[in-house]
């Protein structure tokens, strides 16, 4: 990974894996945290808690990374890119699914021809912040935290954290099979798309979820 920037400081890869070296962290994990920080083009504080989370997920569901899972995100901020580099578990195979809930959480589950599935939650737990403030002031917007100040210190504490500021429970998520889907061409634009996406009589980018104006030809 190209040095760059975060927050006003320039981002070191050798400095970065020296402090993983020197909080002691397993080869494993530093391999993990690499490889989501390039992907993510910074080593953001939530990337990094992601990054545990999705290894710990791992480890309680006695699964591997290459292995069929699937996964949902309750934040769409940092802890998805965990999901995808780590876990495989992506937008684009659509085994991700991110719901925009607002809490530093996610759950994974193996591949079943079930209904349901047994799966992991892991979660960011509040009482076991308290024994690392720096990542609690981080984690609540806390007016006292400074992210150019404070970045390294912050990382530092992340590394020592590692898996002691999470917890998880055993939950049952419902699984949803291949949806069967017929073309059908949208009035308004002409463009096709599945017909279960459909809103009324055309398609979303031209109903509820329209974003851009074409700029006319000169």
């Amino acid at each position: 990974m190209k040095p760059g920037k975060h927050g006003k400081r320039t981002f070191s890869p050798q400095e970065f894996n020296a402090r993983m070296d020197a909080c002691g962290l397993s080869l494993k994990m530093k391999d993990y945290l690499n490889r989501v920080v390039a992907f993510h083009s910074s080593p953001a504080p939530g990337v990094l808690i992601g990054s545990f989370m999705v290894d710990y997920a791992l480890d309680l569901l006695g699964v591997a990374p290459g292995e069929k899972l699937y996964g949902v995100c309750e934040t769409p901020k940092c802890a998805p890119d965990a999901l995808q580099v780590i876990a495989n578990i992506t937008t684009g195979n659509n085994r991700l699914h991110v719901i925009p809930i607002g809490k530093f959480a996610m759950t994974v589950n193996s591949a079943t021809t079930n209904p349901t599935a047994d799966a992991v939650r892991v979660y960011i737990d509040l009482e076991k912040l308290k024994e690392y403030p720096l990542i609690g002031t981080w984690y609540t917007n806390s007016p006292a935290y400074d992210k150019f100040t404070m970045d390294i210190l912050l990382q530092e504490e992340i590394f020592r954290a590692g898996r002691n500021i999470l917890s998880f429970e055993r939950v049952r998520v419902s699984v949803s099979g291949k949806r069967k889907w017929k073309s059908v061409t949208c009035p308004c634009c002409g463009d096709t798309i599945p017909d279960y996406l459909f809103e009324h009589d055309r398609c979303g980018g031209c109903g509820s979820m329209k974003y851009y104006e074409k700029i006319p030809d000169n």
